[in-house]
Parts: structure tokens; C-alpha cells; sequence
């Protein structure tokens, strides 16, 4: 056997030992996704289908929905603030999410009314919403349609219409990752573990190097969000409505809001929301908005900073 030979053995090898370990790394990290959501939430019946959903905490009620690639799981993590300063969080997943149903009309206002629903079933007769990113759509509407039911309402980072902007259309990267990756739970794994920078650049629409920067608390939170949308394939029909959704949002009534709204973003959020939030708050009589000229979509290195907000606004009202 010659040097060339061995070379090539000797590398073939090596790619052996990495794709096997990869292989082994890939399924410990999905049965770990799974397992982190088969237990804590539960499913109650709506006049949209199946709701899943979960609650964390005591206290006065609120209501956090969450973004795109998240569940019952993510508005938790995004509530945890809410929950340790004394709130009883109630995080739905929304149509098309983990265990809720995807019904005919999986609109933001079908959304809305669904979660009147979840509060009938629980018996709660009216709350503050959160509502993050794509989740403020359905958010705004239950503010619209719901207005004896909703106390307050957070749109946090919101994906909605901004007059004049023309629709969001993806990067040819963005187009590939929503066509193959989002509906593959290996792809997007194999994202995640080769190009993270790529992922959080492009799919948590935030500049890596905030997060590089960021403090290691920080650091670990942006990674947990973007970690949290695997088993990206139980995800699949919501992300692919909110892309729709969000994609080309629809006008609201805004006008019709009578929920003080405190209204959050940042100024870099790549995915434009800042526009979204402003709006909102010219909009919105007696709106507030909140917002730093840094932090990306998931408002990296504010994190204490907007619950704090949040938490003094919903107590103010």
C-alpha cells in the first residue's frame, strides 16, 4: 500500500468516525427535543379543533403566545420573567404546533377566537396578552375581536403591516432553509451544528455578533430558542401558515384597540419590526412603544430589561 493510499484510508476513516458521531450526537439531541415536550402541557377542545397548551406560575393571569418555530414550550421560556416576578403564564401552541390542531381556516382571527376558547375552558374572564413576533398577529386580533376579554396587550417584536411596506420576501438562503430545512428535522439540525451563525442571522432575523458579545446567561438564551424549534418536522404546518401570515400581513383594525398596549422592539430587528411597532403605537390610542437601537429579533442582552417593562406596565393597568 503506498502514502496515497493510506492517506485516503486513513481520512475515509475519519469521516467514518465523524458521521457516526454525528449520527449518534443528531438522535440523542431529537429524543431529548421530544422528550422536553411530551410532558407539561395539555390539550382542551375549541371551536377551531384541538388547543394544546400550558401554564407555569401563580398569580394574576396572562395570556404569552409565541413566534414562529416556538410552542407552549416557547411561551414559557419567553415568560419565565413573568413567572418569577409572580404571574400565572398560559402559553398556547398555536394552530399547526406540537398538538394543536391545523383547521380549515388557521387565520389570525380563527386563531383569536380559539384562544377566547382556552380562557372559557379555563374559566377566566379576562386577561393581559403577549403576543411575540408572528404571535402578535393573532394577539392584535383578540384585542379586536375580544375587547371585554382582554385587559392589556404586549405586542412583542411584532410581524405585522406596516402601510406602504411592500411583502417580505426571503433571501434565496431564507427561501431554502423554509423549503428544506424547516420541514427536515435533520437538516435543520445539521444547520444548527455547521453554520449556527447562518441560523441565527437568518432565521432569528439578529446580528451573531450581538451574541458573541452577549453575556454567557444571554449567549445560552439566543441558542435555546433557536435549539427549541427542533422537532422542527412536529412544527411544520404552523410555520409554514405563519410564513404566510407573517410574510404578507394583512391590516388591522388597530383603531378598534381600547387594551392599553405597550408596544416592544428593537431598531435592528432584522424582520422589520420595529416599523410594525411603531405603527402600532401611532395607531393605537394611548399606545406605548419600548425599544433599544440594538438586540435583534430576540432582543439580545434586554431580556431583563423588557419583562421588567412588561411586568410594571401589566401591574400599571
Amino acid at each position: 500500500m503506498n502514502r496515497r493510499q493510506v492517506l485516503w484510508g486513513g481520512a475515509a476513516t475519519l469521516l467514518a468516525i465523524g458521521a457516526a458521531a454525528g449520527t449518534v450526537k443528531y438522535r440523542g439531541d431529537i429524543v431529548a427535543a421530544k422528550q422536553a415536550l411530551a410532558t407539561g402541557s395539555q390539550i382542551i377542545a375549541t371551536g377551531s379543533g384541538t388547543m394544546e397548551y400550558a401554564e407555569a406560575g401563580n398569580g394574576p393571569p396572562v395570556l404569552m403566545i409565541h413566534g414562529t418555530g416556538g410552542g407552549f414550550d416557547q411561551g414559557l421560556a419567553f415568560a419565565a420573567p413573568l413567572v418569577a416576578a409572580g404571574w400565572r403564564v398560559i402559553a398556547p401552541s398555536r394552530f399547526g404546533y406540537l398538538r394543536s390542531d391545523y383547521p380549515a381556516d388557521p387565520s389570525s382571527q380563527a386563531q383569536a377566537d380559539a384562544f377566547a376558547d382556552l380562557l372559557d375552558a379555563l374559566k377566566i374572564d379576562r386577561l393581559p396578552v403577549i403576543g411575540g413576533s408572528a404571535g402578535a398577529l393573532s394577539a392584535l386580533e383578540f384585542a379586536i375581536r375580544h375587547p371585554g376579554l382582554c385587559t392589556a396587550l404586549v405586542p412583542l417584536v411584532p410581524a405585522t403591516y406596516v402601510p406602504g411596506r411592500p411583502p417580505v420576501r426571503p433571501s434565496p438562503l431564507g427561501a431554502a432553509i423554509v423549503r428544506y430545512a424547516l420541514q427536515s428535522d435533520l437538516l435543520f439540525w445539521a444547520g444548527m451544528a455547521l453554520a449556527e451563525d447562518r441560523m441565527i442571522a437568518t432565521l432569528l432575523a439578529t446580528d451573531p455578533a450581538l451574541v458573541h458579545a452577549a453575556s454567557p446567561s444571554e449567549q445560552a438564551r439566543v441558542r435555546a430558542i433557536l435549539r427549541g424549534i427542533l422537532p422542527v418536522s412536529a412544527k411544520t404546518r404552523g410555520l409554514l401558515n405563519d410564513g404566510a401570515l407573517a410574510g404578507t400581513p394583512e391590516p388591522m383594525a388597530l383603531d378598534r384597540i381600547t387594551a392599553p398596549t405597550l408596544t416592544i422592539s428593537l431598531e435592528d430587528d432584522r424582520f422589520g419590526t420595529f416599523a410594525a411597532a411603531r405603527h402600532i403605537a401611532d395607531t393605537v390610542k394611548g399606545a406605548r412603544l419600548f425599544s433599544f437601537p440594538t438586540g435583534g429579533h430576540v432582543w439580545v442582552g434586554h431580556d431583563a430589561e423588557i419583562f421588567a417593562a412588561v411586568d410594571d406596565f401589566l401591574r400599571s393597568v
